[in-house]
Order: C-alpha cells, then sequence, then structure tokens
C-alpha cells in the first residue's frame, strides 16, 4: 500500500493554500443561515468605480480575530484582476489601530482602495454616563474634524478610542452576526460605498468570519468595485 505524501503548508503554492481556506470555509459556514446584504454607494461617489489594489482592514481590538478576518476577505476578494492585501500583513504596527498606520500601508502597496469592516457590536443609544456627548454617544464619540464620520474616523478607524480596547468583538447575539463595510478611494481619501451584512445561525466566532467574508466578497463583485 503506498504511504499519503503529506506536504507542509509553507510548501504549497498560492493557489493551493487559497484553495484549501476554500474548503474550510466551506466547511465552517455550512450551518450558517442565507446571509442578508445591504449596499449603497454615498451621496455623489461615482458607482462606475472599479479598484485593482484594495487593502483590507477589520476594525477590531482584538488582533487576532482581525488579522483571521482580513485573511479570510482578502482570499475572497483576490482575482487575477485584483490584488488584495489584509493591512495585518503591511502596516508597521498592528495594534492599536491607527489612521497613520493606514495611509503608510496605502502608500507603500499603491492602494487604490480600503476595504474596512467594523468588527465590534455596540448598542449606541442605550448606553448611559456621565459627561455624554450627545452628537456620538457610546463608546466613540464623534469629533469636528474635518473627516470625522459619526463614530469613526477615515478608514473606519475609531475618532476616540474610549472603551474600544474592550468592545465586544463581532460576533455573534445569540447567533446572529452583524458587520458594516466601508469602502474608501485613496486619492482623497473619500468614502463613497457603504454595505451592511448580516447572516445567523452562527455556532462560533471562525464561522462569523468565515461567514461574513464571502457575502462580503460577492457584493462587492456584485456592484462592480472589484473584478
Amino acid at each position: 500500500m503506498q504511504t499519503p505524501v503529506v506536504r507542509p503548508l509553507a510548501s504549497l503554492s498560492a493557489p493551493a493554500v487559497r484553495g484549501l481556506m476554500l474548503l474550510a470555509a466551506a466547511w465552517l459556514t455550512g450551518c450558517a443561515s442565507q446571509p442578508s446584504v445591504s449596499s449603497a454607494w454615498q451621496g455623489g461617489a461615482s458607482s462606475g468605480q472599479t479598484f485593482s489594489k484594495v487593502l483590507i482592514v477589520g476594525v477590531s481590538p482584538d488582533i487576532n480575530q482581525r488579522c483571521a478576518f482580513e485573511h479570510f476577505l482578502a482570499s475572497r476578494i483576490m482575482s487575477a484582476s485584483v490584488k488584495a492585501i489584509a493591512s495585518c500583513d503591511v502596516v508597521k504596527a498592528k495594534n492599536p489601530l491607527t489612521r497613520e498606520s493606514i495611509d503608510e500601508a496605502v502608500a507603500s502597496q499603491q492602494a487604490d482602495a480600503v476595504v474596512a469592516t467594523t468588527l465590534v457590536s455596540v448598542d449606541w443609544g442605550t448606553k448611559e454616563g456621565a459627561g455624554r456627548d450627545d452628537r456620538g454617544g457610546g463608546m466613540y464619540k464623534a469629533t469636528d474634524a474635518g473627516y470625522s464620520t459619526g463614530y469613526y474616523g477615515v478608514y473606519g478607524v475609531p475618532v476616540v478610542y474610549g472603551e474600544f480596547q474592550t468592545a465586544s468583538s463581532i460576533t455573534t447575539v445569540k447567533g446572529t452576526a452583524h458587520v458594516t463595510t466601508k469602502v474608501w478611494e485613496t486619492k482623497g481619501p473619500t468614502h463613497i460605498y457603504t454595505m451592511e451584512t448580516t447572516v445567523g445561525n452562527l455556532e462560533s466566532r471562525d464561522t462569523a468570519l468565515a461567514a461574513i467574508a464571502d457575502p462580503i466578497a460577492e457584493r462587492l463583485r456584485r456592484d462592480g468595485l472589484v473584478r
């Protein structure tokens, strides 16, 4: 009987590694419900923009979850015409996440877009406390900086970290995960596109990461942002 040859992961080609990740994700997401996805171009943004080199950012205080998600999503977006780069692979300092570190990564990689997904779940409307700022409230407070967009700044980075370091990571509330993804073109930088993704019947954090990455990549392709 011939002994099977077991090859270390490091010796496999990049396409082979991506194939193994896809198989693992298919196994993890087998029980997840059909995802609910909504998307819209931001007012004033041209809906005909397509990008070829995108930086993937996961906004989470959990560095392990952030990097795992970025690699999952990058593997789904990568194609013959699109290079997808996980920020964890190219930023000089992974933690904390800062606008400066992402700007440097954008410049070094010559990325034409940043795809930032918020991987925390916060109930902004119900948190109370002394000194609450009604413009923002909750964990992230709005600032008067021109680039501020609500609770987050450019590329989804928290405007004020506050309790961000202890925020609950994504994931699942009674087996359902909800995330927001924003696309920024880097010339401005300008926020041009927003997507909301919800997936139910999830059994673990790893299941959530895999189940969410696929519908995000599929919608980005459907709407023409990547090919």
